[in-house]
């Protein structure tokens, strides 16, 4: 860790200049680090203890230049001070050494691998990530642990970072309509986190998907109230059937009756005329 030494009196960052008057040589050096704190913004959206900045300078002594990465994140730091945003990174203000910083390598080399990683070294930075998408017999991407005062290299793509509670990694994939390598955050299992655009498309799609399940289901349902209005339809018609056989079993019975009534009526008068009806088979 950095021992400081300084003033008594010490300007505030309002006080400081805000830009080293250096412009990037690469449109990369903003779109990387970009994607980075995009993705951020989603997964720590409820969070306020963070800082991820981009080239954005860190003051560590009131006479000395900042140094400024390409980014950096700070963690149990404020978010935001107010409207206005940090125009810089004071050290003896925020009392928190950036917990990862991040150097993309451009055409122009700026000593990333020497005085950079050094002076991270001495500012007590637990983690100095180089991005180098130019390399080509070694990783595109180092990432380099503070180990007993040291840099140590890293092994593997994507290396997790425990102290951070993220893995950090490069693939190709699409950001900014350009596909090619890019950097990203991953979990603990390796799997990439989304981008916001890819976490958009993700969303619209389950949306879609949640809108087919739904006209589905409505489709069922309706299927089911056109069989149950069938059922009901069928269940009147033997009803009506059962009704009307009720009908005719009535009437037959009616009719029986009635019929049963006539004979009675011929057996009396036969018997008033003195012929006895059981004896009308032997008449003849």
């Amino acid at each position: 860790m950095l021992e400081y030494n300084l003033p008594r009196y010490l300007p505030s960052a309002e006080e400081l200049p805000d830009s080293d008057e250096t412009p990037v040589d690469n449109e990369l050096q903003e779109l990387i680090p970009g994607l980075l704190k995009a993705i951020l913004l989603i997964l720590w959206s409820e969070r306020m203890d963070w800082l991820f900045a981009i080239d954005m300078g860190i003051y560590y002594h009131p006479d000395k230049p900042a140094i400024v990465p390409d980014g950096f994140l700070s963690l149990g730091v404020e978010r935001f001070y107010d409207e206005e945003l940090r125009p810089s990174y004071v050290l003896w203000d925020e009392n928190v050494v950036p917990i990862f910083v991040l150097e993309v390598v451009s055409q122009n080399y700026r000593k990333e691998y020497t005085t950079k990683l050094d002076e991270y070294e001495a500012l007590g930075v637990l983690y100095y990530v180089i991005y180098s998408s130019r390399r080509r017999r070694k990783p595109h991407l180092e990432v380099h642990k503070l180990v007993n005062g040291r840099y140590e290299l890293q092994e593997g793509n994507p290396v997790w970072l425990p102290e951070i509670g993220l893995g950090i990694g490069c693939e190709r994939g699409n950001y900014s309509g350009v596909t090619r390598e890019w950097m990203y955050w991953y979990d603990e299992q390796g799997q990439r986190y989304l981008t916001p655009a890819e976490q958009i498309k993700q969303e619209t799609q389950r949306a879609l998907q949640e809108t087919q399940r739904a006209q589905q289901e409505t489709q069922r349902a309706q299927q089911e109230a056109q069989r149950a209005q069938q059922e009901t339809q069928r269940a009147q018609q033997e009803a009506q059937r059962a009704q009307q056989e009720a009908q005719r079993a009535q009437q037959e019975a009616q009719r029986a009756q009635q019929a049963e009534l006539r004979v009675q009526q011929l057996t009396e008068q036969l018997r008033a005329l003195g012929i006895n009806p059981d004896n009308l088979d032997n008449l003849g």
